[in-house]
Parts: structure tokens; sequence; C-alpha cells
């Protein structure tokens, strides 16, 4: 059963009238055997709706009394509390009764006086009053924060302002630092320049001087060799013609001719070689002067000596053939001086050792004049030279190691 408990003008422990109105569920309880007797013996042959009536006004008046003992803002703001005690003291009695409250719940307040309206008009302003402070405490901090934010924003960016201008001035003085140091270098590097090019310079003059004079030097030199040449073919040509007219005997004078114009060759092929290696070392038209002076000689004594060959013939091809044959004996000993072993396999019915190797050169040597009839049709052993008798058909040869 749901009832309706209104309790109207009833007076608080304040002195202050107000209306309440709760709902109860209620029933009667079947299942405890003592509480449904007790509900046959209070409601036998009772209708429902006095049941209904018996429950609600005694709810109705527990609940006035719970009223009467507490304030209307206890009401108000704990209505659990109000709530638990009506349903307490009610259950107490109506159990009696066999009826048991399932539930208990305040459903509404109000006054005729405007008690309540009064009380939260108060509570309004000063929720009101609470929320403009608020509002106010709320501006002022967020004033305060903001401040604090911008002097910190202001404390940053001067801060690094001065770390800026303080890295700047490190810099630039550092730049100052290094632009000094640079144009320190630079004006080394340019004095050392200017420095080592003077004595470039005066290297290069000096050199130049050098090889101006080494050039005089050398020309004087060539010029002074030529004039010996030309003094000592001259001389040679002097003696040749006194041999000539002086000597008794053709063959002494050709020899003695002979001699002279291979110490003449010889004297010249060294002043030649020497004038050649010093004519290496001269530049420009020194070296140039040099060739064309060796050129001219080498084109004289090649017309002298054609010319003396002209005249002597055989005389002349005797001397060239004797001066080569002691360098076809060097060329041929040449490779047993840079032997460093030599193994030889005999079959014991002849020479072995220094012996044999020496009479292989000989036996090399012995057939160069063969060689040399049959290249050029002249008997090197069997020449008369000067209409002497004829020589022996073996010649003495000299080897030179």
């Amino acid at each position: 059963m749901t009832l309706s408990v209104t309790s109207s003008g009833v007076y608080t422990s304040q002195g202050v009238n107000i209306t309440v109105t709760g709902i109860a569920q209620v029933k009667i309880q079947g299942q405890n055997e003592e509480m449904l007797l007790a509900a046959c013996e209070q409601f036998l042959g009772k209708t429902e709706d006095e049941i209904q009536q018996v429950a609600l006004e005694t709810l109705e008046g527990h609940q006035r009394a719970i009223m009467g003992s507490m304030t209307v803002e206890e009401i108000y703001k704990d209505r659990k509390k109000f709530s638990k005690q009506v349903f307490e003291v009610a259950s107490s009695d109506l159990v009696n009764m066999g009826i048991t409250v399932v539930s208990y719940t305040l459903k509404d307040i109000r006054d005729e006086e405007g008690y309540l309206k009064a009380l939260g008009m108060a509570r309004t302003a000063e929720v009101k009053r609470d929320a403009r402070i608020g509002e106010a405490e709320a501006k002022r901090d967020a004033q305060i924060k903001e401040a604090i934010a911008e002097e910190e924003r202001m404390a940053s960016r001067l801060l690094n302002d001065t770390e800026i201008a303080k890295a700047k001035r490190d810099f630039e003085l550092k730049k100052a630092a290094y632009d000094v140091e640079v144009q320190t270098k630079k004006a080394e590097a340019e004095l050392a320049y200017e420095l080592q090019a003077a004595k470039t310079k005066q290297r290069i003059k000096e050199e130049n001087m050098e090889i101006k004079v080494m050039m005089i030097m050398m020309i004087l030199q060539v010029i002074e060799r030529r004039q010996e040449i030309n003094i000592q073919e001259q001389e040679i040509l002097r003696r040749e013609k006194e041999l000539d007219s002086s000597v008794r005997r053709p063959a002494e004078a050709e020899k003695y001719r002979l001699e002279k114009i291979s110490e003449a060759n010889r004297n010249k092929m060294i002043m030649e070689a020497e004038a050649e290696a010093e004519a290496i070392a001269l530049k420009g038209d020194a070296e140039a002067y040099a060739i064309e002076i060796k050129a001219k000689a080498e084109a004289e004594q090649m017309a002298k000596k054609a010319d003396a060959w002209k005249e002597y013939r055989e005389a002349a091809m005797l001397d060239m053939m004797l001066t080569t044959l002691p360098k076809i004996a060097a060329e041929v000993a040449a490779p047993l001086s840079q032997t460093k072993k030599i193994t030889m396999v005999s079959d014991g019915s002849g020479e072995i050792g220094a012996s044999r190797i020496t009479g292989e050169v000989l036996d090399i040597m012995v057939r160069v004049p063969g060689m040399v009839k049959t290249m050029t049709g002249v008997d090197i052993c069997n020449m008369n030279v000067g209409g002497g008798p004829p020589r022996s058909p073996q010649p003495r040869i000299r080897i030179r190691t």
C-alpha cells in the first residue's frame, strides 16, 4: 500500500510553521506468523481503506512529532536524517499491528510565511556573494599570476637579451682579436712575400750574371781550343811537309807521320770531348755556337783525314786497322771481365783452365786479319809499306784487357 503522509501547519523547534509531505510504502507481513496474527487481530472485519487510514494516521503522527523536534534547516538540508527517524519511529509502532514499513521518503517541504524562500534568498545572496568574491579573487589571482608570468617573461626576455648582448660582445671581441691576428699574419705574409721576391730577383740576377760570365768564359775557352787545334793542325802539316822533304826512308817517315797523326787525333778527340762536356752546360746561343764549332772542326778534321787517306791509301788503312785491333781485342775480352764464374767441360784431350780461355781469345784475334781481308780486300799480314820487304804472315798482336 502507498500512503501519502501530509503534515500541515506543524511548528518546528524554532517555531516556524511548515508543511511536509512524505511517501511511505507499507504492507501486511504474511511471512511472519506472529505479525500475521497481530494484523488479523487488529484489522479483522475492516476494509482496505480503513487499514490504510490507520497506517496513514500512525505515520502522520510520528512525522509531526519528528518535525517538532527538528529545525527547518535540519529538515531541509538533511532529508535523509528526517526520513530515517520517521521510518524508525513509525516502524516500531506499525509492527505491533502486523504492518511493515517498506520505505519512507520526504517528498516536499513548504511554508506559508516565506521562511524557506528567505532562507533560499539569503543562501542565494550568500552564494552570489561568495561567487562574486570568488570571481574577484579568481580575477585577482589571475591578474597576480598574469603579472608574475609577465614579470617572469620580461625577466626571461631581459636575461635572454643580456645573454645575446654578452654573446654579441664576446663575438665582437673575438672577431676583433681574430681580425688583428689575420691582419698581422697577412702583413707578415706580404712582407715575407716581398722579401722572398726581392731575394729571388736578386738570385736570378746573380745567376744570370754567372751564366753570362760562364758563357763568355766557355766561348773564350772554345775559341782558345779552336786556335790550339788550328795551331796543332798547322804544326802537323808543317811536320808532314818537313818529313816529306827530309826523311830518307819512306817507311820510317810514314811510321813517324802515322804516329803523329794518331797523337793528333787522340789530342783532337780529347779536346773535342772536353769541349763537348763543357758545351753541354752552356745555354742558348753558347751551346749552338759550341756545336757549330765542333761540327766545323770535325768537318775540317774529316777533310784532312780524307786527304791523308787519298795520299797514303794502304798505309792509312793499315794505321786504322792497327788502331782498331786493340779495341776489338778489348771488346772480345770484355764479357770475360764481367763473368763471376766459368764452368768448363773437357774430354781430357786438350788444355783446360785459364790457358784454354786465353787460347780461345787469341784464336779469335788470329782470325781477325782474315776477316779484314774478306771485308776490305786488304791483306794486313803481307802488306808492304814503303817498298820494304814483306812482313811476316803472323803479326804481333797486343791484347789490352
